[in-house]
C-alpha cells in the first residue's frame, strides 16, 4: 500500500522507518518545504495514495484534516492540542465520505492503560476516603501541557463515573518519552496506576496499524475504539 506523511519530523521520520514492516510504501512527504501554504494537497501528489498520516501541528491539524478528506484520502492523526475543533474535521470526513483515526496517542498500551484506568474510576468513584490525581512527564520540546493524553485519561475517569476533583499537573524536562500517571492515595493507603513509553516507537507502530485498518473504509474512529481490531 502507499502511503502519504504529512508533518516530517521526528514522527514523520520513524513511520517513514517503520513503514515497511506494515506493507507501506512511503510515496509522499509533506513539509515546511514544500507544503508551507497547503499547496502539495493536490490530487496529482494523492493519486494512488490508500492512507496518510498526519503528524504536523496544533495549527495545521484541522486543515489539514479537511484538505485530506476533500482529496478522499483516509488519515490518521496524531497531532494533539487541536482536539477543541473535533467537530469540524468529523464532518469533513462525513461530508467526503472518507475515513479516519484520530487520538491524542496511537501506543497500544496507552489504549490498555485507559481501560484499566476507566475500571478503576468506576470502583473508586464509590469510595470517599479517596482522593485522586493525574500526572504526566514528557520531554522538554513537547508543546502542549497537559498533553492530550493526560487530559482524555481524566475525561475517561469522569466518563466512568469519577465526579470527585482530580488534580492534574504534567512536567516538562529533557528528553523523556513519556509517562502517564494515575493514583488514589487515602489516609491508608496509595494506589498508582502508570503506563510508560520506553521510546517512540510504540507511538509510530500504532499509528502504522491503524493506517493499514483504516485504508478502505468509512467513518470516524477514535483509536481506543478500534485497537483490539488491529493486526
Amino acid at each position: 500500500m502507499n502511503l502519504a506523511i504529512v508533518g516530517y519530523g521526528k514522527m514523520g521520520r520513524m513511520i517513514e522507518r517503520l513503514a515497511p514492516e506494515y506493507g507501506f510504501d512511503v510515496k509522499l512527504r509533506l513539509d515546511v518545504d514544500n507544503n508551507a501554504k497547503f499547496e502539495g494537497f493536490t490530487e496529482a501528489n494523492f493519486r494512488g495514495i490508500d492512507a496518510a498520516v498526519e503528524f504536523s501541528t496544533p495549527a495545521t491539524a484541522l486543515e489539514n484534516i479537511e484538505r485530506l478528506a476533500r482529496l478522499n484520502v483516509n488519515t490518521v492523526v496524531g497531532t494533539t492540542g487541536w482536539f477543541g475543533e473535533i467537530a469540524k474535521a468529523q464532518a469533513a470526513v462525513k461530508d467526503a465520505g472518507s475515513a479516519l483515526v484520530w487520538s491524542p496517542n496511537f501506543s497500544v498500551g496507552v489504549s490498555m492503560f485507559s481501560r484499566i484506568v476507566a475500571e478503576a474510576a468506576k470502583r473508586m468513584a464509590t469510595q470517599p476516603e479517596y482522593e485522586a490525581w493525574a500526572w504526566e512527564i514528557h520531554h522538554s520540546a513537547k508543546k502542549d501541557a497537559p498533553s492530550g493524553t493526560l487530559l482524555a485519561t481524566i475525561e475517561t475517569m469522569k466518563r466512568a463515573g469519577y465526579g470527585k476533583t482530580i488534580d492534574a499537573s504534567s512536567s516538562r524536562a529533557g528528553a523523556h518519552p513519556g509517562t502517564h500517571e494515575i493514583g488514589f492515595d487515602s489516609a491508608d493507603d496509595t494506589i498508582t496506576i502508570r503506563h510508560t513509553a520506553r521510546g517512540r516507537d510504540g507511538f509510530a507502530r500504532g499509528a502504522l496499524r491503524a493506517a493499514r485498518w483504516v485504508a478502505g473504509k468509512k467513518g470516524f474512529y477514535d483509536f481506543r475504539e478500534i485497537v483490539e481490531e488491529l493486526q
